[in-house]
């Protein structure tokens, strides 16, 4: 749902759009593969997208969750010129008696602006605002699915502020 109203306001605000669905989810699994086989797949479609159906166009790379994790990492090699992040989730589950490691270097390594998304309890936590990061904090947990309009609403207002 989060997705959606996303879309529909990049649409909105006349933006082309590609949903690219993880291929770990594609092949009916449950668990990701690790990172490097991932941000791999993410860089390969992306380098496909941009040499075909988003030729020329200025880019804005995004996902939700883990995806969001992957874009984060792969801006440099993707060529994004901003990010958006809908429910980062910036603390793993605790595994054991070890504290989770944040991720918020992930977060802080991007040199575009990005617009992180977040559900008001989401138990990954909320990752603060940063030079060049806007945290916008809707009603719900991590599938923001509580208040949709909100999530529109807000990647709605940040793509507008990205126009040249």
């Amino acid at each position: 749902m989060d997705l959606v109203a996303a879309t529909d306001a990049a649409v909105s605000e006349g933006f082309t759009v590609a949903l690219v669905e993880q291929p770990y989810r594609v092949a009916g699994r449950r668990s990701p593969a690790g990172a490097k086989q991932l941000d791999a797949a993410w860089i390969a479609v992306i380098e496909r997208l941009r040499a075909k159906a988003l030729a020329g166009l200025p880019l804005v790379v995004g996902g939700r969750s883990l995806g969001a994790r992957v874009a984060c990492r792969t801006i440099e090699q993707t060529g994004g010129r901003a990010v958006l992040c809908l429910a980062f989730p910036l603390l793993p589950p605790r595994r054991g008696n070890k504290p989770p490691q944040s991720r918020l270097p992930e977060l802080e390594a991007v040199g575009v602006p990005v617009l992180v998304v977040q559900g008001s309890s989401d138990r990954f936590g909320i990752p603060p605002a940063g030079k060049g990061r806007e945290v916008v904090e809707v009603a719900g947990d991590h599938g923001l699915k509580a208040d949709t309009d909100a999530v529109g609403e807000a990647v709605g207002a940040w793509l507008r502020k990205l126009r040249p």
